[in-house]
């Protein structure tokens, strides 16, 4: 529950005004207790469901294609302002504590969106917040304005942010969050995945759609070329390339993508965050088939999401080859 820079303004002393007090925390506190059940009670398991592999050492992380998708927003959005991982690994496991990565219109008092953040203390009107791009950048705005944000603990840089009245449940996100990062950024090539019957057949993709997503959440920087496939029965759809090299941006990262070559750098990282974020939003903008590097990601009802990157020699490292629902 995001709250406003300024908090609330104390009062006068006295009895009346601590029995007030004890009843604000009391409904807080209940209220925070339903919110939470009701997230809980409110969605169902999807058959068709995603991964996001770690290290060797972490088990992969199933969630359902909507947080995964506002995830790869969130991330997008604090990448197109050229800040680090770890403010995207700050503002994820904020709202993995705060939505459960759900973007819900509802919450403790009037806190909604992915942050639950609050119209009454100036976070913008409901429908501001309730858009996802709005949200994370109105949470990215706050983050950037703490000092060193970079280096505290991630409950103290969260809670600076959100002044939330449980400021210390946000710790328990940060494994989770360092590994959605990771591969949301680009860290870890082929990580990110989603696979699983559907329960309805997938829309057709529309090229404009999904370009139009591209730049609005990495910003008008991204230039990507619609494809026209072939007419034939079998022949591959329409889709896009974005090039890679165009887009770099030096977010203050030194690492460059795990398995690539010697390292890799900024470009191959970027290749992996275009095409992990294509992945994220497969389901909802009808994309069939993800290509870099050397690996393709094809969507499908059958098989384990972590069996669905396969390796291949026709994609290329300059650019993110996208291939749509006809």
């Amino acid at each position: 529950m995001a709250e406003g820079g300024t908090g609330e303004q104390g009062g006068k002393r006295g009895r009346r005004l601590r029995i007030a007090a004890a009843a604000v925390v009391l409904l807080s506190l209940a209220g925070y207790a339903v919110v939470q059940v009701a997230r809980d009670q409110l969605f169902e398991p999807d058959p068709y469901h995603c991964l996001v592999r770690g290290g060797e050492d972490d088990a992969p992380y199933q969630l359902e294609p909507q947080m995964l998708r506002n995830a790869a927003t969130i991330e997008a959005v604090g990448s197109a302002r050229g800040l680090p991982e770890r403010a995207a690994t700050i503002a994820l496991a904020t709202a993995m504590q705060e939505s459960m990565l759900r973007n819900i219109d509802y919450g403790d008092r009037d806190s909604v969106g992915l942050f639950q953040q609050r119209p009454s203390q100036g976070w913008g009107s409901v429908e501001q917040i309730m858009d996802p791009v709005y949200s994370a950048g109105k949470f990215y705005e706050r983050l950037v304005e703490i000092p060193d944000y970079t280096e505290l603990p991630l409950t103290v840089a969260a809670q600076r942010v959100q002044l939330s009245a449980f400021p210390d449940e946000y710790a328990k996100h940060e494994p989770r969050a360092d590994q959605l990062a990771a591969a949301l950024t680009g860290r870890r090539p082929a990580a990110v995945s989603c696979g699983g019957k559907r329960a309805e057949e997938p829309a057709a993709g529309d090229a404009d759609e999904v370009r139009k997503k591209l730049v609005r959440e990495f910003g008008p920087e991204l230039r990507a070329t619609v494809v026209t496939g072939g007419s034939g029965r079998g022949a591959p759809g329409s889709g896009l390339t974005i090039p890679v090299r165009a887009v770099t941006r030096d977010t203050g990262d030194t690492g460059g993508a795990e398995g690539g070559e010697g390292g890799a750098g900024a470009d191959v990282r970027r290749g992996w965050q275009l095409a992990h974020w294509a992945v994220a939003n497969a389901s909802r903008l009808g994309i069939e088939r993800v290509a870099y590097a050397d690996r393709v990601w094809q969507a499908g009802d059958t098989a384990d999401p972590a069996d669905r990157w396969r390796k291949t020699d026709g994609a290329k490292q300059s650019e993110v080859r996208l291939t749509l629902v006809r």
